[in-house]
């Protein structure tokens, strides 16, 4: 459990790095567009690809804070759905993981 936790954290702290760094980029592109419509419309086609990138790691973010507060509760190795153990091997392939696989697959999710 400490070494899952310790991976956690350790993915929590790149992920608030990589949406600050998004954030970052995405302030540098406010900047009027000052270019041809060729470069302008590359600049726009840029701006969406982070945009989805910055939403694609805060939702991972949201994940992983998850799990660390299931684990300060003592819960992080139980399915919050129906509280069996969650096998650990898909704790190690999705160390935020907070369904077993069988509660998993009813919602859609990997």
């Amino acid at each position: 459990m400490e070494q899952r936790q310790a991976l956690l954290e350790a993915l929590r702290d790149e992920l608030i790095e990589r949406v600050d760094r998004y954030k970052v980029h995405k302030m540098r592109l406010e900047n009027p567009l000052d270019r041809d419509m060729e470069e302008q419309a590359i600049e726009l086609e840029n701006e969406d690809v982070i945009d989805a990138l910055e939403d694609e790691a805060e939702e991972e973010l949201r994940q992983v804070l998850h799990a660390l507060e299931r684990i300060d509760e003592g819960n992080g190795e139980l399915c919050e759905r129906c509280a069996e153990p969650i096998d650990p091997r898909r704790l190690e392939a999705i160390p935020y993981a907070t369904l077993c696989l069988e509660c998993a697959e009813q919602e859609g999710e990997p």
